[in-house]
């Protein structure tokens, strides 16, 4: 063959090519047709593609621009369009389209991917793969299954924006979306999927100016974004971030902050607050603590109060100088979140934890066992009334600072079972260290968190360092040792005291004692009304781990409760009123007299009984029995993440009397009428004998004259709550009955108030209810399908449902004149229950306790008259 023939075939053949390609691309075009239900505003009747609205082709015919979007078209993906080789930009945003993402590999052209909004159910392994042109990708709001970035995103270094919202991404935040695999990756949107784990360090130095990763399970600091220079935007709301803000000063472009919901701790540093270029803040709902910050009057910040621990919520204000102490030293620690959490407000002597004052002076920092990180602070030196700092078996590192030895009245140094490192600074003439083994840590001090000092002070410090290199340290102990030995509290000694008065409700007797707003441990205890019992601050602090998170039973609006053991073994329950005051205020201390002398006119044994109080300082105490089952709410909803049985019906029905009984007492049988206001699961508790108590009076309040009253600020839980209460605010006995119908409907359904699982139309129980109810009649199927599928049904217990169910129907009527008053509650209830008697009167709620005896003789009494009735659900003082 001639080179003149072997042109002419090679002309030939890309004559062919040319004219194949366009071809190919038309067929595909057809095919990709054909998969689609296209709408109505869509013409692609024309034979050539290129002529197709929303379809751009090149001068060769070749297709380069597919833009179909907002159509509201359905269909499918064909898997050749791959093969349109040419395309530079794919758009069909905003359809109805589904199946998967095919294989688009061959797009080595594509600039452009847009398929958000639409019905999606997969990517392709391999997606990114070959495609080195592309520049922006668009997949958000699509219901992939799981699914993690893969590794062939490596293959797109162009990529400038990459938005995956809400689209089911699991796994954790891949380190090549740094700078040196993708260094043209400008904007970053992975927001609202179930990414987890920390930021990765290959994004420092990336020249990302939009980061947006909102909604995820992400943890870990965000030190990571000190060198990310480029940030415009940055968007990390409800994580779990934790730590301090870092040197943000290099951010010069920085423009929106949001780190809202997470758990971030530690001083927002004014190189922060001064950049000049912010315009929108969001810090709320984490743990900052220091001065609230102060930005410019330019920048809009999103501030909720008290959804930080800021000392004071006056912008720019300053802490007390405790508090900065103390900030300087959780500093060291990495200012962990279980400091943060607690070291809220402006008062260091107000219950944070570790802490321990006499009057406003800090004598105790007492953190050991607390897995904290860093290193011991000089800073502790600023706090010259220190007398014991307690360290033991953290993971500390570093030196013993020598400014140690500067404190004056320091007496005790534990720092034992650490990881630091050279020698022990020299303390006051005669210090010697003690090794760990010299004695238990009890006897060392470490739980002696009180605060009462003494007025004569050792002129050596008892040292508890690490043994190192396992050669026990020698053990020095000078004489005054022995006096260190005496200055120890013994708080386990301090036993419950009673007012020594008698309670006089005519108030004719009754008297009140002075009130000191010291914190120490020798001030006046008030006694709110003579003849209560008063527990001082030094055994609560004792029996509850010094309040301790891990002791946390429950939290409400105002207040913690806390399980504690007092030194005999009585286990109790200790609500701690938050107040927003360094010190407590008359109003709030009138408040808690008055609700502890309400509190003590209620004693029942179907309402939590109160064993005592405490107002010390500015803490305000209420203990109450505890009750070792816990609430309803999680035997109803919760039983099978805390491996409990579901409560069968006999069990269901006997709660639901004991709480109908409880109520009923508050509404008529006691010397006045009460309004409980806030009845649900979480308030009813169970004993070890599942007899059930209502709790939490908080919200309780006196039935007026008439029984009728306007509430101007509604209080309650949503779900629970009586619709003519939630809108005008009127109360009445009537809106715990409603309270009461809807606890009945979840007991019968197993269904929640309020369960944002459930439908739109089915989210509210009492809505879903009313709903079922009205379609019982000609559907029976329909009531037993909405019967607690654990609950074993025969026909009697068929029987028994559906009275509750008709019951609970008529207590959530819309008008409170048409809910039954709570003694009809309880004779519906008690003529379904077995172990019920009616012919039985019940000392208990009528005849068991004498109110005029005061409140020891009458709880000793009660017990004996319960001991007597062989009923073993009371409870012990």
């Amino acid at each position: 063959m001639t080179r003149s023939h072997l042109f002419l075939c090679l002309l030939l053949l890309l004559a062919f090519l040319n004219f194949a390609a366009p071809q190919d691309d038309a067929r595909i075009m057809l095919s990709f047709k054909s998969s689609l239900n296209l709408t109505s505003d869509v013409d692609w009747s024309n034979p050539n593609p290129c002529k197709w609205d929303t379809v751009q082709c090149d001068g060769s015919s070749r297709v380069t621009r597919i833009q179909l979007n907002q159509k509201g078209i359905r269909g499918t993906l064909p898997p050749n369009l791959q093969n349109l080789s040419e395309l530079v930009v794919l758009e069909l945003f905003s359809n109805r389209i589904s199946g998967p993402i095919p294989d688009l590999s061959g797009l080595t052209n594509l600039q452009t991917l847009n398929l958000h909004d639409n019905l999606f159910d997969s990517t392709p392994e391999n997606l990114f793969s070959g495609m080195n042109s592309l520049q922006e990708v668009y997949l958000d709001e699509n219901p992939f299954s799981s699914w993690e970035i893969p590794e062939t995103v490596k293959d797109a270094t162009l990529l400038k924006n990459l938005s995956l919202i809400n689209c089911n991404l699991t796994g954790s935040i891949t380190v090549l979306f740094g700078s040196e695999t993708l260094p043209s990756l400008a904007s970053l949107k992975l927001s609202r999927n179930s990414l987890s784990g920390p930021l990765p360090s290959s994004l420092s130095g990336s020249s990302l100016q939009e980061l947006c990763l909102n909604g995820q399970r992400l943890n870990g600091t965000i030190s990571v974004l000190q060198n990310m220079t480029s940030l415009v935007e940055v968007d990390l709301q409800g994580n779990a971030f934790s730590g301090p803000i870092p040197d943000l000063s290099g951010l010069q472009s920085l423009r929106l902050f949001n780190v809202g919901g997470n758990q971030l701790t530690g001083v927002v540093p004014p190189s922060f607050t001064g950049l000049k270029s912010l315009t929108i803040v969001n810090l709320t709902s984490n743990y900052f603590q220091g001065p609230s910050p102060l930005f410019d009057k330019s920048v809009s910040v999103d501030a909720v109060a008290k959804t930080n621990s800021f000392c004071l919520e006056i912008p720019g204000a300053p802490c007390d100088s405790r508090v900065e102490t103390l900030l300087s030293i959780a500093e060291s620690f990495g200012y962990p979140v279980k400091l943060a959490v607690s070291w809220r407000g402006n008062n260091p002597c107000a219950s944070w934890l570790g802490i321990s004052c006499v009057g406003s002076n800090i004598t105790v920092v007492n953190l050991g066992k607390h897995n904290l990180i860093g290193t011991i602070s000089p800073s502790f030196a600023r706090l010259s009334s220190l007398e014991k700092i307690i360290l033991y078996s953290n993971k500390l590192s570093g030196r013993i600072p020598k400014e140690l030895t500067t404190l004056p009245k320091l007496w005790l140094l534990d720092v034992s079972n650490n990881d630091f490192y050279g020698g022990v600074p020299k303390f006051r003439e005669g210090d010697g260290p003690v090794s760990p083994s010299g004695g238990t840590h009890g006897g060392s001090g470490h739980n002696s968190t009180g605060g009462g000092g003494s007025s004569k002070w050792s002129s050596s410090v008892k040292i508890i360092v690490p043994v190192v290199g396992g050669v026990v340290v020698a053990l020095c102990i000078v004489g005054a040792l022995y006096v260190v030995g005496a200055l120890c509290i013994d708080s386990d000694a301090i036993k419950l005291t009673v007012a020594a008065s008698s309670l006089n409700n005519g108030g004719g007797g009754g008297t009140e004692s002075s009130y000191s707003h010291s914190g120490s441990a020798n001030s006046d205890i008030h006694v709110v009304e003579s003849g209560n019992l008063v527990i001082p601050i030094q055994v609560l602090r004792s029996a509850t781990n010094n309040f301790s998170e891990e002791n946390i039973l429950g939290k409400g609006g105002f207040s913690v409760v806390y399980k504690g053991e007092l030194s005999d073994g009585t286990k109790i329950a200790v609500k701690k009123m938050e107040s927003s005051a360094s010190v407590v205020s008359d109003k709030e201390l009138a408040e808690f007299k008055s609700e502890i002398t309400l509190l003590t006119k209620m004693r029942h044994r179907h309402l939590v009984g109160l064993l005592g109080y405490c107002l010390d300082g500015n803490e305000r105490l209420l203990v109450y029995e505890y009750m070792p089952q816990g609430t309803l709410s999680q035997h109803l909803f919760h039983w099978k993440e805390e491996e409990r049985k579901p409560l069968d019906w006999t069990r269901r029905l006997a709660i639901a009397l004991d709480v109908a009984r409880g109520v009923e007492y508050l509404h008529t049988l006691a010397h006045q009428s009460f309004i409980h206001r806030d009845l649900k699961p979480s308030n009813i508790l169970l004993g070890d004998d599942m007899r059930a108590k209502v709790s939490d009076f908080g919200l309780v309040r006196l039935a007026p004259e008439g029984k009728n009253s306007i509430e101007t600020r509604v209080a309650g839980t949503f779900g629970y709550l009586a619709p003519e209460y939630a809108v005008t605010g009127r109360v009445t006995t009537k809106v715990d009955i409603f309270s009461l119908g809807v606890i009945l409907m979840e007991l019968v359904t197993g269904r929640k108030a309020l369960d944002e699982t459930q439908r739109e139309d089915s989210v509210h129980l009492v809505t879903w209810f009313r709903r079922v109810a009205a379609s019982k009649d000609r559907n029976e199927n329909a009531f037993k399908n909405a019967i607690d599928t654990n609950i074993e049904l025969d026909e009697d217990t068929l029987a028994r449902v559906e009275k509750v169910w008709e019951l609970a129907g008529h207590c959530c009527a819309r008008e409170p004149y048409q809910r039954p008053d709570m003694s009809h509650i309880v004779n519906v209830l008690s003529s379904l229950t077995v172990q019920w008697k009616p012919t039985e009167v019940d000392p208990h709620d009528l005849y068991g306790i004498d109110y005029d005896l005061p409140l020891p003789q009458a709880v000793k009494n009660w017990q004996a008259s319960l001991s007597q009735t062989g009923d073993d659900s009371g409870s012990s003082v």
